[in-house]
Protein backbone atom coordinates (compact mmCIF):
# COMPACT_ATOMS: atom_id res chain seq x y z
CA UNK A 1 0.00 0.00 0.00
CA UNK A 2 1.25 3.72 -0.81
CA UNK A 3 2.17 5.82 1.58
CA UNK A 4 -0.67 8.45 0.15
CA UNK A 5 -3.29 5.66 -0.06
CA UNK A 6 -2.35 4.69 3.61
CA UNK A 7 -2.83 8.51 4.78
CA UNK A 8 -6.37 8.65 2.60
CA UNK A 9 -7.43 5.64 4.35
CA UNK A 10 -6.09 7.06 8.14
CA UNK A 11 -8.01 10.86 7.37
CA UNK A 12 -10.72 8.55 6.64
CA UNK A 13 -10.93 6.89 9.57
CA UNK A 14 -10.54 10.20 11.46
CA UNK A 15 -13.85 11.55 10.00
CA UNK A 16 -16.27 10.23 12.17
CA UNK A 17 -15.39 10.61 15.21
CA UNK A 18 -13.68 14.43 14.66
CA UNK A 19 -17.41 14.79 12.85
CA UNK A 20 -19.24 13.21 16.41
CA UNK A 21 -16.53 16.04 18.34
CA UNK A 22 -17.82 18.98 15.80
CA UNK A 23 -21.32 17.82 16.63
CA UNK A 24 -21.56 17.56 19.60
CA UNK A 25 -19.47 21.20 20.54
CA UNK A 26 -22.07 22.78 18.20
CA UNK A 27 -24.82 21.25 19.38
CA UNK A 28 -23.32 22.26 23.25
CA UNK A 29 -23.03 26.01 21.51
CA UNK A 30 -26.13 26.35 20.37
CA UNK A 31 -27.96 24.94 23.53
CA UNK A 32 -25.61 27.83 24.97
CA UNK A 33 -26.84 30.53 22.63
CA UNK A 34 -30.70 29.60 23.63
CA UNK A 35 -30.69 28.97 26.58
CA UNK A 36 -27.75 31.09 28.19
CA UNK A 37 -29.99 34.35 28.57
CA UNK A 38 -32.37 32.49 30.17
CA UNK A 39 -30.58 30.95 32.37
CA UNK A 40 -28.43 33.83 33.87
CA UNK A 41 -31.37 35.57 35.02
CA UNK A 42 -33.20 32.17 36.72
CA UNK A 43 -33.42 31.16 40.63
CA UNK A 44 -31.39 28.27 40.31
CA UNK A 45 -28.64 30.26 39.11
CA UNK A 46 -29.22 33.16 41.62
CA UNK A 47 -28.79 30.31 44.31
CA UNK A 48 -25.59 28.62 43.05
CA UNK A 49 -24.19 32.16 42.79
CA UNK A 50 -25.10 32.87 46.15
CA UNK A 51 -23.77 30.14 47.55
CA UNK A 52 -20.59 29.52 45.27
CA UNK A 53 -19.67 32.97 44.73
CA UNK A 54 -19.59 32.33 40.90
CA UNK A 55 -22.06 32.11 37.80
CA UNK A 56 -22.53 28.27 36.65
CA UNK A 57 -23.76 29.60 33.32
CA UNK A 58 -21.74 26.55 31.34
CA UNK A 59 -22.70 24.37 33.96
CA UNK A 60 -26.46 24.77 33.46
CA UNK A 61 -26.10 25.15 29.73
CA UNK A 62 -24.66 21.87 29.87
CA UNK A 63 -27.70 20.22 32.11
CA UNK A 64 -29.54 21.75 29.59
CA UNK A 65 -27.87 19.93 26.66
CA UNK A 66 -28.10 16.79 28.21
CA UNK A 67 -31.92 17.48 28.81
CA UNK A 68 -32.49 17.32 25.44
CA UNK A 69 -30.82 13.94 24.68
CA UNK A 70 -33.61 12.98 27.44
CA UNK A 71 -30.74 12.58 30.13
CA UNK A 72 -31.77 14.04 33.87
CA UNK A 73 -29.76 16.39 35.67
CA UNK A 74 -29.35 14.21 39.31
CA UNK A 75 -29.39 16.03 42.29
CA UNK A 76 -27.40 14.60 45.20
CA UNK A 77 -27.57 14.78 48.75
CA UNK A 78 -30.68 17.10 49.01
CA UNK A 79 -32.26 17.11 52.93
CA UNK A 80 -35.67 15.36 53.35
CA UNK A 81 -36.43 14.81 49.80
CA UNK A 82 -32.61 13.00 49.09
CA UNK A 83 -31.48 12.11 45.51
CA UNK A 84 -33.99 13.91 42.90
CA UNK A 85 -33.42 14.05 39.19
CA UNK A 86 -35.32 16.92 37.11
CA UNK A 87 -35.43 17.47 32.73
CA UNK A 88 -35.49 21.35 32.30
CA UNK A 89 -37.18 20.69 28.78
CA UNK A 90 -41.03 21.18 29.11
CA UNK A 91 -43.02 21.99 31.01
CA UNK A 92 -42.01 25.48 33.01
CA UNK A 93 -39.02 24.96 31.36
CA UNK A 94 -37.12 25.69 28.02
CA UNK A 95 -38.80 24.81 24.60
CA UNK A 96 -39.33 21.06 23.62
CA UNK A 97 -37.61 22.38 19.94
CA UNK A 98 -34.29 22.12 22.19
CA UNK A 99 -34.98 18.12 21.06
CA UNK A 100 -34.18 18.88 17.57
CA UNK A 101 -30.82 20.10 18.60
CA UNK A 102 -28.83 17.16 18.76
CA UNK A 103 -30.90 15.18 16.36
CA UNK A 104 -30.40 17.79 14.01
CA UNK A 105 -26.39 18.02 14.00
CA UNK A 106 -26.34 14.26 14.32
CA UNK A 107 -27.91 13.63 11.23
CA UNK A 108 -25.81 16.52 10.06
CA UNK A 109 -22.51 14.55 10.76
CA UNK A 110 -23.85 11.00 9.86
CA UNK A 111 -24.57 12.81 6.26
CA UNK A 112 -21.22 14.49 5.77
CA UNK A 113 -19.46 11.86 7.35
CA UNK A 114 -20.81 9.56 4.61
CA UNK A 115 -20.49 11.67 2.10
CA UNK A 116 -16.96 12.28 3.19
CA UNK A 117 -16.19 8.37 3.01
CA UNK A 118 -18.00 8.19 -0.43
CA UNK A 119 -20.66 5.74 1.03
CA UNK A 120 -22.66 4.93 -1.70
CA UNK A 121 -24.74 1.84 -0.51
CA UNK A 122 -27.18 1.79 2.43
CA UNK A 123 -24.78 -0.22 4.51
CA UNK A 124 -21.89 1.54 3.93
CA UNK A 125 -23.52 5.04 4.71
CA UNK A 126 -25.06 3.73 8.31
CA UNK A 127 -21.58 2.27 8.87
CA UNK A 128 -20.13 5.37 8.12
CA UNK A 129 -22.88 7.65 9.86
CA UNK A 130 -21.89 5.26 12.77
CA UNK A 131 -18.27 6.52 12.83
CA UNK A 132 -19.39 9.46 14.53
CA UNK A 133 -19.96 7.97 17.89
CA UNK A 134 -16.45 8.06 19.12
CA UNK A 135 -16.54 11.26 19.60
CA UNK A 136 -19.47 12.07 20.93
CA UNK A 137 -19.38 9.33 23.08
CA UNK A 138 -15.87 10.81 24.70
CA UNK A 139 -17.62 14.05 25.10
CA UNK A 140 -20.48 13.04 26.37
CA UNK A 141 -18.61 11.13 29.21
CA UNK A 142 -16.12 14.21 29.95
CA UNK A 143 -19.18 16.58 29.65
CA UNK A 144 -20.99 15.00 32.69
CA UNK A 145 -17.86 15.77 34.63
CA UNK A 146 -17.25 18.82 33.34
CA UNK A 147 -20.97 20.02 34.18
CA UNK A 148 -20.98 18.95 37.88
CA UNK A 149 -21.51 21.00 40.43
CA UNK A 150 -21.21 20.53 44.08
CA UNK A 151 -21.89 23.12 47.31
CA UNK A 152 -22.64 22.62 50.60
CA UNK A 153 -22.99 19.05 50.05
CA UNK A 154 -25.52 18.94 47.14
CA UNK A 155 -24.38 17.91 43.73
CA UNK A 156 -25.70 18.18 40.97
CA UNK A 157 -24.51 17.18 37.45
CA UNK A 158 -26.23 14.87 34.51
CA UNK A 159 -27.04 11.06 35.30
CA UNK A 160 -23.40 9.69 34.37
CA UNK A 161 -25.03 6.30 32.71
CA UNK A 162 -27.88 7.83 30.45
CA UNK A 163 -25.32 9.76 29.60
CA UNK A 164 -23.22 7.11 28.37
CA UNK A 165 -26.28 5.18 27.10
CA UNK A 166 -28.51 7.93 25.49
CA UNK A 167 -26.84 10.66 24.60
CA UNK A 168 -22.93 8.89 23.80
CA UNK A 169 -24.00 5.77 22.45
CA UNK A 170 -27.81 5.52 21.03
CA UNK A 171 -27.93 8.98 19.47
CA UNK A 172 -24.72 9.30 17.54
CA UNK A 173 -26.00 5.32 16.64
CA UNK A 174 -29.62 6.34 15.45
CA UNK A 175 -29.08 9.71 14.01
CA UNK A 176 -25.90 9.82 12.44
CA UNK A 177 -26.13 6.67 11.25
CA UNK A 178 -29.91 8.46 9.28
CA UNK A 179 -27.60 10.48 8.01
CA UNK A 180 -25.40 8.33 7.21
CA UNK A 181 -27.65 6.25 5.24
CA UNK A 182 -29.35 9.52 3.76
CA UNK A 183 -25.98 10.33 2.19
CA UNK A 184 -25.56 7.05 0.54
CA UNK A 185 -29.56 7.91 -0.92
CA UNK A 186 -28.39 10.90 -2.20
CA UNK A 187 -24.73 10.34 -3.50
CA UNK A 188 -25.84 10.91 -7.04
CA UNK A 189 -27.37 14.02 -6.48
CA UNK A 190 -24.78 16.43 -5.29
Amino acid sequence: MSTNSRENRQLSLAVGPVGGAVAWLLGYALIFLLAAPEIEDSPIQQIIEVIQGDPATYELVGWTFYNAHFVDTIFEGIPVFGDVARNFIGGDGFSELLYLVPIGLLLTAGVAVGRARGAEELSEGMVAGVTVMPGYLALSIAGVFLFRIGMEGVRGSPDLLPAIILAGIVYPIVFAGLGGVLAALTVGES
